[in-house]
């Protein structure tokens, strides 16, 4: 039977098989096997924005976070859940679900839900969206929606494919027949088991049919049915999907599912010829598995520089190179990656503490992707920052590629990243304002130093304070060059996919792909506005909105000082706090043309008695909640715009804003948690 929609699950998991019986059979059966690496699946295959929209005053934004947040919880602990929200204040109820994959594991489960939340915004202020990836589905909606198995006016295929298409009618007619018996096996896969999942193959089509959890067993029958009709559409495409509103089925040549995923026929009838085969070759365990161990690494190296054209000739101008490090040393240096030394967990991989042979404490960066983001993200790194030196940069002291991961290898800063000393509950250090104001002068220095002091400008593209860290004088520094881009002076901007965090993106970034330095310029503005306040720009307060809200409002009154981290008490210049805050502000401009250049804020950070511009109203603020008068000097944009903007005040991490309050005549803020999109 499928799922109530209303009950809780027990958490998804893979069964992985049996080390050693597989080890002792791979040798034997290793052109009858492949070696899949872990993929969270998150190409887009159809996003769908409904028409009805959300008044403004509707409170709208607040309410959809809030879902999002609630959902993020279910998927985490059992990789699906539906969820309902009406908040007060909110005349429009917001119901949601979110379901992965069944062959996805919990981590790659929680990636794929990630992608999915921050591309289905795109759809808002509309009341209800669907957006489905090729290992999960995301929806929300105005009504109860979750027993729904069809939508005449939605349900749609989608028959892009990079593997082309089938011209010769001989094999034409034999894709035709293998996606017609592929199809047919997992829907009845699907249904026989009872859990609307299965996946399968035959004649080299592969076939996956998933549906979600709450339609029951019949609506599952019947999406699949209607899902198989419509998905033969696609031939002779080599790939096609069914896109519907209780299911989704794909067909390609190429195997797109997890191994785990495929749990019968041939797959299964190695597994169980492998414990026979372990039986009769228990001799010579040990010869295969260093073979097999051998394979599965040469295999994974091979497979990635296949892929990518350009790691061959990268790979051997490190190697010869001051900055390549043997991967055995510094596996050895971080204590074979002990979970004891882990320092610090980003988007691209784990931070670990090593200390070399020399006694050299430095911090090595261990990638996790295998992919082309993998090498792009990797070689990106090593070659804009290999070359340049600055006090407020983190220097790269080397890397490795000749082992089964690449390694980056940095300078080591013990006092880690700024975000644990202005948000953290358990601080065991407050910044006082001097450390604060070095820590964003020297943030500022290292910026104008990317963009104008080398030959290329570089755009950082994901300033946060995550990624400033601290060396043990407090100084900062710039880290993470993972999805920096550079391009000549001559270029005045750079079309581009969209990445970075959410909460931090230039609106002409986030909506039009629009890149220029003036992107990095407004992220800088959030973080000094969060560095004074001590508090998350993703954090939405119900009474006062956002951070850059927050802080407007009380610029637009004369009364700055009330946004200034509590945690400072009165033990701080009030004059060069509003100056600080004005040039966040002016930063934060929604008009990239009216931000200053990093180099004119390092001007206005040291000399205090020249004058800064009057900034105008940032974007992102919901006008309805600010005085009659406060959109004087606004920057005019389109409504579709002003609501598309307010998505990005989210994270996907729970935390507690500060440990410290206001007396009772102030605002307190223990415990803001955060909310996300």
């Amino acid at each position: 039977m499928m799922a109530d929609p209303e009950m809780n699950t027990s958490n998804l998991s893979h069964h992985h098989n049996n080390p050693s019986s597989w080890v002792l059979f791979a040798t034997l059966f290793l052109s009858s096997l492949s070696f899949s690496l872990s993929d969270p699946r998150i190409t887009e295959a159809g996003l769908y924005c409904g028409t009805a929209k959300a008044p403004l005053k509707a409170n709208y934004i607040p309410s959809f976070t809030k879902e999002m947040e609630s959902l993020s919880q279910l998927v985490t602990n059992q990789n699906w859940g539906t969820h309902f929200v009406n908040t007060s204040g909110s005349s429009i109820p917001i119901y949601g679900f979110a379901q992965c994959f069944k062959d996805l594991s919990n981590t790659d489960c929680l990636l794929c839900y990630a992608a999915s939340r921050t591309k289905i915004p795109r759809c808002l202020p509309s009341v209800s969206a669907r957006i489905y990836l090729d290992g999960c589905f995301l929806r929300y909606d105005n009504y109860s929606f979750y027993a729904e198995v069809s939508d005449p006016l939605r349900d749609t295929v989608n028959c892009t494919s990079q593997h082309g298409t089938v011209v010769d009618k001989t094999e034409r007619l034999k894709l035709e027949e293998g996606v017609g018996r592929v199809v047919e096996t997992v829907t009845n896969r699907a249904l026989a088991k009872g859990g609307g999942f299965a996946v399968g193959e035959v004649e080299g089509v592969y076939a996956l049919a998933q549906c979600w959890n709450t339609i029951g067993s019949d609506g599952c029958r019947e999406c699949l049915r209607k899902a198989g009709k419509e998905v033969r559409g696609c031939l002779p495409k080599k790939d096609g999907r069914a896109l519907n509103a209780g299911c989704y089925l794909r067909y390609s040549t190429n195997k797109f599912y997890n191994e785990d995923g495929d749990t019968d026929g041939k797959n299964g009838f190695l597994r169980r010829g492998g414990v026979i085969v372990a039986e009769v070759l228990a001799a010579a365990a040990i010869l295969v598995l260093s073979l097999s161990a051998s394979y599965v690494a040469f295999t994974k190296l091979t497979r990635i520089k296949k892929e990518n054209n350009n790691v061959g000739q990268i790979s051997s101008s490190i190697t010869k190179s001051s900055l390549n490090y043997k991967y055995e040393t510094l596996e050895k240096a971080t204590d074979y990656f002990n979970s004891s030394r882990k320092i610090g967990q980003g988007g691209a991989g784990s931070v670990f503490k090593g200390i070399l042979p020399n006694g050299k404490v430095v911090a090595v960066k261990r990638l996790i992707f295998n992919n082309r983001q993998w090498v792009d993200e990797f070689f990106n790194e090593v070659n804009l920052i290999s070359g340049i030196e600055h006090k407020n940069l983190v220097k790269l002291l080397g890397c490795s590629i000749e082992g089964p991961e690449s390694l980056l290898v940095y300078e080591y800063l013990p006092k880690k990243s700024l975000d644990q000393f202005i948000f953290e509950k358990n601080r065991t250090q407050i910044l006082n304002w001097k450390q604060r104001f070095n820590i964003i002068l020297g943030t500022a220095e290292g910026l104008a130093y990317l963009h104008q002091g080398t030959k290329i400008r570089i755009i950082h593209r994901d300033i946060k304070s995550g990624n400033v860290l601290l060396d043990e004088n407090l100084t900062p520094k710039i880290a993470d060059f993972g999805l920096a881009r550079c391009f000549g002076a001559d270029k005045s901007h750079l079309s581009t996919g969209i990445a970075g965090t959410l909460g931090y993106m230039a609106p002409e970034y986030l909506i039009r792909g629009q890149l220029t330095d003036k992107a990095d310029v407004y992220s800088f503005g959030v973080l000094v506005l969060e560095v004074v306040t001590g508090r998350r720009n993703n954090v939405f307060r119900e009474d006062s909105g956002s951070l850059l809200q927050t802080v407007w409002k009380l610029y637009r009154s004369n009364t700055l000082t009330e946004a200034v981290d509590p945690c400072l008490g009165d033990d701080y210049p009030a004059t060069e706090a509003s100056r600080v805050f004005q040039i966040g502000l002016l930063c934060t401009q929604a008009s990239a043309s009216l931000r200053p250049s990093m180099s004119q804020v390092v001007f206005m950070l040291i000399n205090s008695n020249e004058d800064v511009p009057t900034p105008n109203q940032p974007p992102f603020l919901n006008t309805g909640m600010l005085d009659s008068d406060s959109s004087i000097k606004s920057y005019s944009t389109n409504s579709f715009i002003s609501n598309a903007l307010k998505k990005i005040g989210a994270s996907s991490y729970s935390y507690s804003e500060s440990s410290c309050s206001r007396n009772s005549d102030g605002p307190s803020r223990s415990e803001e948690s955060i909310v996300q999109v």
